[in-house]
């Protein structure tokens, strides 16, 4: 009798520990230096007493490794006591004090250039503060700050200043005419992450627009200073996994504008574009990645369209400003190839397609199969990467037109394209 009911009591209290919710006794943080513990146990999702839940813990994981602080992350699960556990959270931390520089070239022999200061992680809560000097002529300058965690861990802050100067041509009926162009601005951002996939963004902008004609004004070309206001919207979904310089997944990301203004000859208008995102790792060492940007913009008949055709943006090769538009769509594919790894050291190669095609300024849908509007420039490429400094990628792509007046040119810069 004595027997049968230690038996009975040992299987009950199995029963009791079998269906007994294991509990998270601790979150710990290891090999963090820079990183605040406090702000990383701040944006996780797992807490001292809450489930221990294998899916919240892995999307914890996947939200550091996004953070430009961490180059790495993984975790640990260790018994603690009467059915509670341990989590080791451990970073693997990127160099966060970045230079910025992107350069271009064309046949033209134009030569452009964009230098900046980053630091992605101040005071060790992942609040990027830095600027940038840029000389394309004329010489431009931008400040930025931004706190995603500056409230909570939902609720943020961006805050930025640029005064951009640039010699642009501008799209008459009767020619093409070159002005200098500046826009200084002052624009201040409210950043919500909803869940651990989706967040948005909205803010103001205020803003100047000056344009100066460039030359002898034979034919009495307009010259405008226009004040302006800009609501803007971003809304992004990020679906993205990063495994050092290997991303799989889908990411989108919509903005959408719109601008009032003073002056008839730069309407009120709005301006959307969504950009979609589409990475695979192919084997061990390849990796496949896709861009492609669908937007439009109220179809003024107005020779200062907002999209345009751009080296350092949509088609490498292609030239600075060689065309404007009020539709854009483009699309960039490239197959990135690490061709040598070696501790923090990764040579990556790579081959590219850019292609795009744009909307006139009061045209219509037909213009985007238009000949003279489409560009398609495949090329190659060289990545230099460290894996221990966040976005310390090196770029050299070569792009060659093959589409009609096409053009050739070579674009260096930091980080990858797209």
């Amino acid at each position: 009798m004595f027997k049968r009911t230690i038996i009975f009591l040992l299987f009950i209290s199995g029963l009791y520990s079998y269906g007994q919710e294991k509990i998270v006794h601790d979150l710990k943080i290891q090999g963090n230096k820079k990183i605040k513990t406090s702000f990383i146990k701040g944006i996780s999702t797992i807490k001292s007493g809450s489930p221990l839940d294998s899916l919240t813990i892995e999307q914890d994981i996947l939200r550091l490794k996004r953070l430009p602080s961490v180059s790495h992350a993984y975790y640990q699960v260790f018994l603690s006591e009467d059915n509670q556990y341990n989590v080791f959270y451990n970073i693997e931390e990127n160099f966060t004090l970045i230079p910025s520089l992107n350069i271009y070239t064309t046949n033209d022999d134009e030569f452009a250039y964009r230098a900046g200061l980053y630091e992605f992680n101040t005071l060790g809560r992942n609040i990027t503060v830095g600027g940038f000097y840029q000389k394309d002529i004329y010489s431009s300058y931008a400040v930025n700050f931004r706190a995603p965690y500056l409230f909570s861990n939902k609720l943020g802050l961006a805050i930025n200043h640029q005064n951009l100067t640039t010699q642009e041509p501008v799209f008459f009926d009767e020619g093409t005419a070159d002005y200098k162009y500046n826009n200084k601005s002052f624009e201040i951002l409210g950043l919500y992450e909803i869940n651990f996939k989706n967040r948005f963004e909205l803010g103001l902008n205020y803003f100047t627009e000056d344009y100066k004609f460039k030359g002898e004004n034979i034919n009495n070309r307009p010259e405008l200073n226009v004040h302006k206001w800009l609501v803007k919207g971003i809304y992004e979904y990020n679906n993205l996994d990063y495994y050092y310089q290997y991303i799989s997944g889908f990411r989108s990301q919509f903005n959408f504008q719109y601008v009032t203004s003073t002056n008839n000859m730069l309407p009120d208008f709005f301006i959307g574009w969504n950009d979609f995102f589409y990475f695979k790792r192919v084997g061990k060492r390849g990796n496949w990645a896709n861009r492609l940007r669908m937007g439009l913009s109220t179809n003024d008949n107005t020779p200062f369209a907002p999209f345009s055709v751009d080296n350092n943006l949509n088609v490498r090769g292609v030239g600075n400003t060689i065309d404007r538009g009020t539709g854009v769509i483009v699309l960039n594919t490239e197959y990135r190839h690490t061709l040598y790894e070696k501790d923090w050291f990764v040579l990556q190669g790579n081959a590219f397609v850019d292609s795009g095609t744009w909307r006139n300024p009061g045209g219509d849908f037909g213009d985007f199969s238009k000949e003279d509007n489409v560009k398609v420039y495949p090329g190659l490429g060289l990545r230099f990467i460290h894996k221990k400094i966040y976005n310390a990628i090196f770029r050299i792509d070569y792009g060659y037109g093959v589409t009609k007046n096409s053009t050739k040119g070579f674009v260096f810069g930091i980080g990858q394209y797209f």
